[in-house]
């Protein structure tokens, strides 16, 4: 009786950690920000966005580029990859988002994407949003609730590459 009395606090406690879930990155939290408010993410039937990403500062000389993935379900088989750019210009960050794509992930295709709805660009650029989702895929993947993406974050702004196309007509 002294054994289970001792155990099973021990397995309450090993069950809550094993649930727990980290705070979400601030760059994160700015990037997936500027996608709600500029209506890149698509709409989902839960309020909770199952949210991973990657800093990439090697590709594009001298430029940041986050790679960021929506999954559509749990087991991370599918979503949607957005690539956006970071600037910095006095104190202010800038996330510019430059491309995104539907993906499925697939052992079909030699890097285990498949784009469903293709990134603008040609054969590098897939490549390159498709080494991006093979890392997420082995990070920690994110919940974020919608409403909390809407909220103000300060010293932030946001573009895309769509604005700059309606300016143009």
């Amino acid at each position: 009786m002294k054994q289970t009395a001792l155990v099973l606090p021990l397995l309450m406690w090993l069950g809550a950690t094993g649930h727990t879930q980290k705070s979400p990155p601030q760059l994160l939290i700015r990037a997936a920000h500027c996608l709600a408010v500029k209506n890149f993410l698509p709409s989902i039937p839960t309020r909770n966005r199952s949210l991973g990403y990657f800093l990439d500062e090697k590709s594009y000389p001298q430029e940041k580029v986050i790679y960021v993935v929506n999954y559509v379900r749990p087991d991370k088989s599918n979503g949607w990859v957005f690539v956006v750019f970071l600037t910095e210009h006095d104190g202010q960050k800038l996330f510019n988002i430059q491309n995104n794509a539907r993906f499925v992930l697939s052992k079909d295709e030699p890097i285990g994407v498949s784009f469903v709805d293709p990134p603008l660009g040609g054969t590098w650029t897939q490549q390159h949003i498709a080494m991006a989702i093979k890392r997420i895929e082995t990070r920690a993947r994110f919940t974020i609730d919608d409403k909390d993406l809407l909220a103000a974050v300060p010293s932030t702004t946001c573009e895309s590459y769509t604005e700059h196309l309606r300016s143009q007509f």
